[in-house]
């Protein structure tokens, strides 16, 4: 057994002892792939290293956030100089608000945005604020989209569009999920359906434009168009989770991506994360004036938060924001992800193993099928034992990938292009041996 390997297994077993599953958040745990997680001592710009300092090219980005790789100079003077003036203060500072206007300038569908410290922290809320608008309280989620772990969330569909959906976690009673309605993400006749049997009924429907918790599967223009058109028709707010989107494949995020196709199209409201706060805890949600001034101290929905807006957080996220948006940022992004995708591809070719890939901007996924799946029940076809020898055969040659086949990845602007042929030509051997 390696020094490399040994390290790891030694901290492994020290955290089980202490930490459930010896993890933080379930997929660090390598449960789904097997073998035993790194863990990361320190890491700089495409890359980290783990407890024996062997490097690996970081393709998770810490599920995304780092958009311009590890260590950013301009980033990390910011956070410092943020540092020396106090951690956290309980009380308002010019830098959220100035976050807040650079947010709103950048994603136009929003008139105010209210910070807060997580992506499930954002979602929760949207929701709340949603039932609050409307007076609703029933909503649509879609199969395959992870909106984080609040209980009204943690759902799976029920047995048919007149029943609303089952919990999928212990601890999350019935009547908590009742009111969610679970449908397939991409099939236009289940939502016309729903819409149908419930439209009046609906606060809002949530949805990942760009699904990342089922690795990468895009909903289709027609499904989003007519996801717009129903929620207007029937009064529904249209929630767009952009906690992975949102400035990652895109300036405007994903639905700046969707407005190409669909003249004049915006979201009702808006949740975002990861990008926005640069690696610190920080997310938020937005929409129109007259729906956000329902949220207190102003109006009647209810949210708050002791450490939403920290002022370091605040730093980290307002120096990343303005360094993507220099000229040709995303333009260089989307080109190494691209190169990326199509590698891979050509590489699975060669070695007459089923594969496809997608991207957009810095966010990538593949697939060991011949063609995109379109939905979860898809994705779940997946040979898993396959996936994860070419899992395993890409971190033993250093290459780090989502330890999960449901999950997305991340080109930074600090892979270079020997990093993205290097990993390419890692893949082909790892190909060839399947």
């Amino acid at each position: 057994m390696t020094q490399n390997i040994d390290n790891n297994i030694s901290l492994f077993e020290r955290a089980k002892r202490v930490i459930p599953g010896g993890v933080n958040s379930p997929v660090r745990a390598f449960k789904a792939v097997g073998g035993t997680p790194r863990f990361i001592k320190r890491a700089h710009g495409a890359y980290f290293w783990d407890a024996n300092d062997q490097r690996y090219i970081d393709y998770i980005g810490s599920w995304g956030p780092m958009i311009l790789g590890h260590g950013h100079p301009a980033v990390v003077k910011a956070v410092q100089d943020a540092v020396l003036e106090g951690f956290s203060f309980g009380a308002p500072t010019e830098r959220e608000v100035e976050l807040a206007e650079e947010i709103l300038r950048l994603v136009p569908s929003m008139d105010m945005v209210r910070l807060v410290s997580s992506g499930t922290e954002a979602a929760m809320s949207a929701i709340r604020l949603a039932r609050g608008a409307t007076g609703r309280s029933k909503l649509i989620k879609f199969e395959g989209c992870y909106h984080g772990h609040a209980d009204a969330l943690l759902v799976k569909a029920g047995s048919g569009l007149a029943t609303f959906g089952n919990a999928t976690s212990a601890g999350v009673p019935p009547e908590v999920v009742q009111h969610t309605l679970v449908l397939e993400y991409n099939n236009l006749q289940q939502l016309e359906e729903a819409f149908a049997l419930h439209g009046r009924e609906l606060a809002c429907l949530m949805i990942e434009p760009i699904a990342g918790n089922m690795n990468f599967v895009r909903a289709s223009v027609p499904f989003i168009k007519r996801c717009r058109e129903l929620c207007t028709q029937y009064g529904a707010l249209l929630v767009f989770d952009e906690v992975m989107t949102g400035f990652r494949v895109a300036l405007g995020g994903a639905q700046s991506v969707y407005a190409r196709d669909i003249p004049g199209f915006e979201p009702d409201m808006t949740v975002m994360g990861k990008v926005i706060g640069g690696g610190m805890p920080l997310a938020a949600f937005g929409a129109k004036r007259a729906v956000m001034e329902l949220m207190a101290p102003q109006g009647p929905v209810y949210q708050a938060g002791t450490l939403s807006g920290n002022p370091v957080a605040t730093a980290c996220g307002l120096a990343t924001l303005r360094e993507i948006q220099k000229p040709g940022f995303y333009e260089d992004l989307s080109r190494k992800t691209r190169a990326l995708s199509q590698g891979l591809t050509a590489a699975a070719a060669a070695a007459g193993v089923p594969f496809s890939a997608d991207s957009e901007g810095g966010m990538f996924g593949f697939f060991l099928f011949d063609a995109l799946p379109q939905n979860y029940a898809r994705v779940m076809t997946t040979d898993s034992a396959r996936f994860n020898k070419v899992f395993h055969g890409l971190l033993d040659r250093g290459v780090y990938i989502a330890p999960a086949l449901y999950e997305a990845g991340f080109v930074s602007a600090a892979h270079t292009d020997d990093d993205i042929a290097g990993t390419v030509a890692v893949a082909a051997e790892v190909f060839k041996s399947l």
